[in-house]
């Protein structure tokens, strides 16, 4: 099997069980994370797996972790399989530093409704679809069960966090949107939108979970957008988003992708590894793989499990 939809075993202590990611506690303490091929949108997780995916989030969040550690410390320790990363222990901050360089998504649709600030930032009439910011904005929400809009002053009143490290993590953020700004720049690709999730360890503010995915972040294809602003490529999960929008039926969105959306959808994503890292994906020509058997022995060699029969829900 060629995909990821789950991976389950009696023989490590899960931790959390996400939209795409899961945590296990490993025998020696630390944190492993499985990226599955799950895909959500709308907040809901759709019955298809994407092959490719995980691997895909994976290895762009560590080529991205690699990239910054001079700009913040992560928590990445090493990557233990194609799908699974091993990484430090951290108390998280539940802040998710969203940083926009354009007016688009959730921002645009409150633009066009009438909405001037947002998070506490204020922007001007008369901006267009897709604009370009003179600079990048941060736009700060909670990391609660729904997500909603707080401004810096909130944040800390509401005890999320202390003024000092929310102005720390805010520099941070613009520091590592610029970097990957000009990076992606050099290849073609604009970088829209992201977000970032910070911890504590030791004290000390770390970077944690993704970077820089098509699943954290917007990108546009460079020079569609040059010739065309307001319908520019966009080389992230939006087109699934855009398929289900479209495919809905009496208001409720398919709930599974069909063959040809899902091949699709895989190839987009092999296609923004590619483009971002220079690279291909290891491993991506060979369609036969069986990613919960290669991930199961995976863990044995690094003796985070013992070479006996695990449960492997797939589904």
């Amino acid at each position: 099997m060629n995909t990821l939809p789950q991976f389950n075993t009696p023989q490590l202590e899960l931790l959390h069980r996400g939209k795409v990611r899961d945590s296990y506690r490993v025998p020696s303490g630390e944190r492993l994370i499985v990226v599955t091929d799950r895909l959500s949108a709308f907040d809901s997780v759709l019955e298809t797996a994407i092959p490719y995916k995980g691997a895909v989030l994976n290895g762009l969040a560590d080529f991205w972790f690699d990239k910054t550690r001079d700009i913040v410390p992560n928590h990445v320790i090493r990557v233990v399989d194609p799908n699974a990363m091993l990484v430090k222990e951290a108390e998280p901050i539940r802040v998710e530093m969203v940083v926009r360089g354009y007016l688009t998504g959730s921002m645009l649709r409150g633009y066009l409704s009438g909405q001037r600030t947002f998070s506490g930032v204020t922007v001007p009439d008369g901006l267009t679809k897709h604009q370009r910011f003179p600079e990048p904005l941060v736009t700060p929400t909670t990391k609660e069960e729904s997500d909603r809009e707080i401004t810096p002053e909130n944040l800390v009143s509401e005890g999320w966090v202390s003024a000092e490290l929310y102005e720390q993590m805010r520099v941070v953020a613009l520091k590592l949107f610029n970097f990957a700004s000009a990076w992606m720049a050099e290849r073609g690709i604009i970088l829209v939108d992201t977000k970032y999730e910070f911890g504590l360890l030791n004290g000390e503010l770390i970077l944690i979970d993704e970077i820089h995915t098509p699943d954290s972040s917007r990108f546009w294809d460079a020079a569609d957008y040059a010739t065309n602003p307001e319908g520019a490529a966009q080389m992230d999960k939006e087109y699934i988003r855009q398929w289900l929008i479209a495919h809905k039926v009496d208001g409720k969105y398919p709930t599974a992708l069909t063959p040809e959306v899902t091949a699709e959808a895989s190839r987009r994503y092999l296609d923004i590894y590619q483009r971002i890292t220079g690279q291909p994906l290891a491993g991506a020509a060979d369609a036969d793989v069986n990613v919960p058997a290669r991930l199961v022995q995976n863990l044995v060699k690094e003796g985070f499990m013992q070479d006996a029969p695990v449960e492997q829900l797939n589904g």
